[in-house]
């Protein structure tokens, strides 16, 4: 079709009528966002559980302008929490959060961080070095939040002992979890991208490396210029940033490639997740890097009776521990992966309800008239309007996952009215998601690092207050973030990589 041709006007679908008109079906999501900006902007407290709070008072206050009865509002809701894309993005949460916290559990950030100091890396090249090993671990794990916690608590130290900026490491830190939650096939932000635009996760994966290897080679070459600028003088402790950790934790570099590799084939995202745990398990036992109960264990008050009896068995006891003064409970890195995503994953459930109500509502519909009326006229202008409408989304919602989901059904309406293929859209959907949700202060990512970060004084004697990095300094410095959203804006004008409906159609969006 031609760039300057222009879709029909979409038609009314509105399910549920408000009073205001179809603008109050986003009443539910514009509490929430209200909420996370006072919650995690203002008030500097990055807890997704208070979100949730947020997002059911939201759907509350909905209810109270709905005209008629109140039970189809509740019907939209269920309707949207129980869409195939809820459940598939829930479901491989749990599995990629086993996965990371198993090769965690093997050392394998130890290991990074043992190849570092062996290779004698100083305080100029660390932060780009450290945004290549971050970008490592997130695209293996799928997790940009749980890397930011494990190198902010095992790689930031290290650099600050070896004389790196400390604002520009944190930075780094963040870059490298930009990089893995865009690019991971196990990465939420990945599953749900393709999820919501009807596109196998494998072909997105593939599809999204000339986009996302360009920005790298641009943030990693600012990583180097500031690292020689901001340099500093190492400190006189350098003795314990290498206190703990071996060489042995790179094995787990095999468990990633597996994950990598099978899903980028076009094998099933629970599979692919599932072949790559396997393998760290066995490489955790095989090589001595984590027992059995680190991946998982039945911990009992009980002194006798069977709890008692399995401890002294050779195989079980190597899974049951007999703790009379301990709490009775499951633990290891399979149950605390899983576990890690529960509130999460009931928030995405209640914004995608939230999402759906605004639909039906016929919220969406009106923003997508406005917007093609006046704003996206063409090609080009519909691909910079979901940039930048995603972009928007996701500085004011914290938690990148839910900012995608709740713009999700906009970016998939307005790429179809204009025939852009599903592969196109998902990278423009995932691409800023991955990256605002890293640069701006009260961002989850950022928060989840600088908590990990606030611990390191009462963990090192020689570690000061004055060496944390100030969130609200951070964001000039996430340099991969800002290039990803260059790099998609440069493409939406230019046409950089722009396919549409007919050129490539996607696999089956069940094997994802």
């Amino acid at each position: 079709m031609s760039e300057h041709d222009l879709p029909d006007e979409p038609a009314d679908t509105s399910r549920v009528e408000f009073y205001g008109g179809r603008g109050l079906s986003a009443l539910p999501l514009a509490i929430f966002i209200v909420w996370a900006i006072v919650q995690s902007g203002l008030l500097g407290i990055g807890d997704t559980s208070g979100l949730v709070i947020g997002m059911l008072v939201g759907l509350i206050v909905g209810m109270l302008f709905v005209k008629g009865n109140w039970k189809t509002y509740a019907d939209v809701i269920f309707d949207g929490m129980t869409q195939r894309v809820a459940a598939t993005a829930v479901v491989a949460w749990l599995w990629a959060g086993m996965f990371a916290d198993t090769i965690q559990a093997g050392g394998f950030v130890d290991g990074l961080v043992w190849a570092a100091a062996a290779a004698d890396v100083g305080a100029a090249l660390f932060p780009a070095l450290t945004f290549i090993f971050a970008a490592l671990l997130a695209t293996g794990i799928g997790t940009g939040y749980g890397t930011a916690v494990a190198f902010t608590s095992l790689v930031f130290p290290a650099g600050v002992l070896l004389g790196a900026d400390p604002v520009l490491l944190f930075g780094a830190i963040l870059s490298g979890a930009v990089f893995g939650d865009n690019l991971a096939p196990v990465s939420d932000t990945t599953i749900v991208s393709a999820v919501t635009q009807d596109a196998d996760i494998g072909g997105v994966v593939a599809s999204r490396f000339k986009y996302a290897l360009v920005a790298a080679i641009f943030a990693l070459a600012s990583y180097v210029v500031a690292g020689q600028a901001m340099a500093g003088e190492p400190l006189d402790v350098g003795a314990q940033a290498t206190s703990g950790v071996g060489p042995l934790g790179l094995a787990h570099l095999l468990s990633i490639v597996v994950v990598i590799g099978t899903a980028v084939q076009g094998r099933h995202i629970i599979e692919a997740i599932s072949w790559g745990l396997m393998v760290s398990i066995a490489l955790n036992l095989v090589l001595g890097l984590a027992p059995a109960s680190a991946m998982l264990v039945f911990r009992s008050t009980s002194e006798s009776g069977i709890a008692a009896a399995l401890n002294g068995l050779p195989v079980f006891g190597a899974l049951v521990e007999v703790a009379p003064d301990a709490t009775s409970t499951v633990g290891g890195s399979l149950y605390t992966g899983a576990l890690g995503f529960f509130p999460l994953i009931v928030l995405v459930l209640l914004i995608v309800g939230a999402a759906e109500v605004m639909r039906a509502g016929g919220g969406f519909a009106a923003i997508e008239e406005w917007l093609l009326a006046n704003v996206a006229t063409t090609v080009r202008r519909a691909e910079t309007t979901m940039v930048i409408g995603t972009a928007l989304v996701n500085a004011t919602i914290t938690i990148n996952t839910a900012a995608e989901i709740a713009i999700a059904p906009f970016i998939r309406t307005l790429g179809e009215r204009f025939n852009i293929n599903g592969y196109r859209r998902a990278n423009i959907l995932d691409a800023n998601t991955s990256a605002l949700g890293y640069i701006f202060p009260w961002g989850g990512g950022v928060l989840a690092g600088y908590a990990a970060m606030v611990q390191l004084p009462q963990q090192f004697d020689w570690f000061t207050e004055a060496m944390l990095a100030n969130p609200a300094a951070v964001w000039p410095y996430v340099f991969h973030g800002w290039f990803l959203v260059a790099v998609f804006l440069l493409a939406a004008w230019t046409g950089y990589g722009l396919e549409y409906v007919p050129d490539r159609q996607s696999e089956e969006v069940a094997r994802v």
